[in-house]
């Protein structure tokens, strides 16, 4: 499955003021918006972890209602812009509409730039598994059922993989969490490669960026 990295352009101030509130006055809003079992735990932080670089880079995670995520990681230091948009489906049905019938191989997600000198990836998956989301629903969080509010880590590459892996691996023997961990990590960056190396006249090393429904 592709990662679809093809990101809508951040939701208006109104309308995101809007759904935040929602998520702070409706309790059935609020289990969707934030993680699904509303209990935020501490969680170890992951013994393999990525060094700290010069350069930002990118994490892609689902898990939920992505106003509610991409909430959450706003305030994360280090964090420099997160984006709510559709991961794991194709650039045309990337529509509310559509992602809603949960057919369309897409998850609501967020992508966070972030800077590794000040938070590391791992960090930023210890905030994800604790707080953002619950890791254990399968297809569901809370009150939102279907495929698209799953709870999957798109890794941009092989070092990414590795530490979500690892992570997801420590959690379990530590047994962080009542129930297994459903997450998945995903990696398809190889491929993006391949298209690269076999297709250079048609690879675009600039993803085509798709303007949101409710901007």
């Amino acid at each position: 499955m592709p990662i679809f990295r093809n990101w809508g352009v951040r939701k208006s101030n109104s309308l995101r003021t809007l759904a935040l509130a929602a998520c702070a006055i409706l309790p059935l809003v609020s289990a969707a918006c934030a993680r699904a079992d509303e209990s935020p735990r501490a969680l170890p932080a992951p013994v393999l972890d990525n060094s700290h670089t010069g350069a930002t880079e990118t994490a892609v995670l689902s898990g939920g209602c992505f106003w509610g995520m991409q909430g959450v990681f706003e305030h994360v230091k280090g964090v420099r812009q997160v984006l709510a948009g559709y991961s794991g489906g194709q650039k045309n049905t990337a529509q509310y509409e559509q992602v809603s019938t949960g057919d369309t191989g897409h998850a609501e997600s967020v992508q966070i730039t972030f800077d590794p000198k000040q938070v590391t990836y791992g960090q930023i998956l210890k905030v994800y598994f604790s707080v953002a989301s619950d890791p254990t629903e399968l297809n569901r969080q809370g009150p939102d059922s279907g495929t698209q509010y799953r709870s999957d880590i798109f890794a941009a590459n092989d070092a990414q993989k590795r530490i979500a892996d690892a992570y997801i691996t420590q959690l379990e023997k530590a047994h962080a969490f009542a129930s297994p961990i459903v997450t998945r990590v995903i990696n398809d960056q190889p491929k993006i490669g391949n298209l690269k190396l076999i297709y250079p006249a048609l690879y675009n090393d600039r993803p085509v960026m798709v303007a949101s429904l409710h901007s």
